[in-house]
């Protein structure tokens, strides 16, 4: 590689996840200017972060932060630039709603949907109708709205499901009053429409998987515990800024209340240099798109980022439960809709866990025999939001490979079972159904592999065709396409091609001449399920394909723009890509989106065990041979020494 390759200036304070201070500072400057007060919430703080040109620069300015605000008694809207260290407010635009979207939802509308649905006629009537009485036993489930009406248009709504619990100790979901729909104005705090469209009846067996004596099985036998330990204590360090060391992987740890992790300066050393790899890396949007048309949940398209800040549900790590090892916990602290600052302790988790074999070989010729294990930097946090419940690992191996696995699982959205000719839902329990859906998640990778200064390739494998060049009918090849500009750049993935797509940087050359890179290798499984007409396609535009490449801007954060909540689409990538800018050569973010397609399983109820998505980045010439042959022999009890009595066996 060139000895110019640019470096990673030092700047972690500058990107460290907001202080308690910092937060208690703002919220004081937003109550002075009277931007914040008793009846505003604050629905977003996090770091707005300073152009990474100025920074890498080594143009640090004062830290500023973004606040999101609502008035919950005149449905106000605010998008705020504060800075603390120079006690003022940089910006402050006021929202229109019918243009820009509603900031994410706050607490107080979870709770106070129920109080108002409650003393509503109408739905009263609906339940007296399915014969449930005793109010303290309906909950009401509030849902974001997703595009309105036009007479709805600047309201701020909640539209509503009801669920049975009968006991406090029951779980709500396995009892869904389907066919209800209620929408609810939570600024004027009033009831807007009731729908009941279909009269199904309200599933009546228990899901109750946290109560043992439900449970009603005795406790697998057999289990033995599996004990990991690091006697010598792990292998990384991390400092107050949540700069964290691991056997040449550096990278900084921040956390915000949207996107949750937040990854900076991603970078490996190779003899003796440190390399960047990616500058910011975060899951910028998830998505969760409904199947059943139905008229009482068409509008189920939930975005767990833009609408309901994912980050900010994150839970409390327990040792031995959620994480397991060694393990170091970082708290992660933000604003709570108060403005005051509040601290979620133990929400990222950091551990490093045995990845199998690295690699392995015994050699017929020579009769040499080596192996080494693999082990990965695990940096984690769970959240729950609503009914499901997600963990978010980032893991980093030993030979340069970065992969992003979400796992998802907690208890899947109910309704009722309309019948076995119903092409829209699974059946999980008797009566009991669960609408097909999707999981559908956007990484957004803002790349510096050696620079600032990338490019993309989509390399495919192709047969090529028979003749003087492959006259036997089995040469294959592998073709490089340059994606030159953001219209060029949106792309869909193809397994049957072995399409991946090669970031690299043309100023950067390894020993053998050739410009060093990584690949990003997608799952390639589908995309958003949705008429291009319908407006959760419009709504989420960026989970039409699985790659976008944009050149860098501060100002383009978030695939659907920055105010998803109500907002009829067309913002964010769709928007920004109509400009079509190049991308060869230039500053470079890549967008990948990625997810499940869930067709419900009785086996995802009561619980659903784990199901799994992500991708994975490898170097791709990035290093001059296998960087890895510096890790040492494996030493434990486990090892028996000595390989002399190995058989020769033929080539494979």
């Amino acid at each position: 590689m060139s000895p110019t390759a640019p470096q990673i200036a030092s700047i972690p304070a500058a990107l460290a996840t907001p202080s308690t201070d910092e937060i208690e500072t703002a919220r004081a400057i937003l109550v002075r200017e009277k931007l914040l007060g008793e009846n505003t919430h604050v629905s977003y703080f996090g770091l707005a972060e300073q152009d990474k040109r100025e920074l890498l620069a080594g143009n640090v300015a004062q830290r500023r932060f973004r606040a999101m605000l609502v008035d919950m008694a005149s449905g106000a809207s605010h998008d705020v630039v504060v800075s603390p260290g120079e006690d003022r407010i940089v910006s402050a635009k006021k929202l229109d709603p019918a243009v820009d979207g509603q900031v994410p939802v706050v607490l107080l509308e979870f709770s106070l949907v129920e109080e108002v649905v409650h003393k509503d006629e109408r739905w009263l009537a609906a339940m007296h109708k399915r014969g449930l009485t005793d109010l303290s036993t309906l909950r009401v489930n509030p849902l974001t709205a997703g595009v309105l009406a036009e007479a709805e248009t600047g309201r701020r709504i909640q539209r509503c499901f009801t669920f049975v619990q009968k006991t406090p100790n029951d779980l709500g979901w396995a009892h869904p009053v389907d066919g209800v729909t209620v929408m609810v104005d939570v600024v004027t705090r009033e009831v807007l429409d009731v729908i009941d469209c279909v009269d199904l009846p309200v599933p009546q067996e228990d899901g109750n998987f946290h109560d043992p004596a439900w449970v009603n099985e005795p406790i697998r036998p057999g289990i033995k515990p599996i004990e990991i330990t690091q006697p010598q204590g792990p292998s990384f360090t991390i400092d107050d800024n949540g700069v964290l060391s691991w056997l040449g992987w550096q990278l900084q740890v921040g956390f915000d209340q949207r996107e949750g992790l937040v990854l900076h300066n991603i970078s490996i050393n190779d003899a003796g240099e440190q390399r960047p790899i990616i500058y910011r890396a975060s899951i910028a949007e998830m998505m969760v798109p409904y199947g059943d048309p139905a008229p009482q949940r068409w509008f189920q398209n939930f975005f767990d980022g833009g609408e309901y800040l994912l980050g900010g549900f994150a839970n409390s790590l327990e040792l031995g439960c959620d994480c397991v090892g060694d393990i170091t916990y970082l708290d992660a602290v933000m604003a709570g809709n108060d403005g005051h600052a509040r601290t979620v302790p133990q929400a990222i988790c950091i551990h490093e866990e045995d990845a199998g074999i690295l690699w392995k070989h015994f050699d017929n010729w020579n009769g040499s025999s080596a192996s080494r294990r693999n082990r990965r930097l695990v940096v984690s946090f769970f959240v729950t939001v609503g009914n499901y419940d997600y963990g978010f690992y980032w893991y980093f191996y030993l030979d340069g490979k970065i992969e992003m696995e979400v796992k998802a699982t907690g208890v899947v959205f109910t309704s009722g079972y309309p019948g076995d000719d119903y092409p829209f839902a699974s059946e999980l329990a008797p009566g009991l159904g669960a609408p097909y859906h999707q999981h559908m998640f956007n990484a957004r990778l803002d790349m510096m592999v050696d620079g600032q200064v990338n490019a993309v390739d989509e390399l495919e494998a192709r047969l090529v065709p028979r003749g003087p060049a492959n006259p036997t009918g089995t040469g294959f090849t592998q073709i490089v396409t340059r994606l030159k500009s953001e219209q060029d750049a949106q792309r869909s993935a193809d397994n049957t091609r072995n399409r991946v797509w090669l970031v690299s940087n043309p100023g950067v050359q390894n020993r053998l001449g050739r410009d060093v890179g990584y690949v990003l290798f997608p799952e390639g499984k589908p995309t958003l399920i949705a008429d291009a007409e319908s407006d959760i396609h419009k709504r989420a535009t960026f989970a039409t394909r699985h790659l976008w490449v944009t050149p860098y801007s501060p100002e383009e954060n978030y695939p659907a723009g920055d105010f998803v909540n109500m907002h009829s689409g067309g913002a964010g990538l769709p928007a920004w890509t109509t400009a079509n800018r190049s991308v060869d050569g230039e500053d470079i973010v890549l967008w990948h989106t990625f997810g499940l397609t869930h067709f419900p399983r009785p086996e995802d109820w009561p619980i659903m065990p784990v199901d799994s998505t992500g991708f994975v980045l490898k170097p791709h010439g990035f290093f001059g041979r296998n960087p890895t042959l510096d890790i040492p022999e494996t030493m434990s009890d486990h090892c028996a020494p000595g390989h002399e009595h190995h058989e020769h066996h033929t080539a494979s």
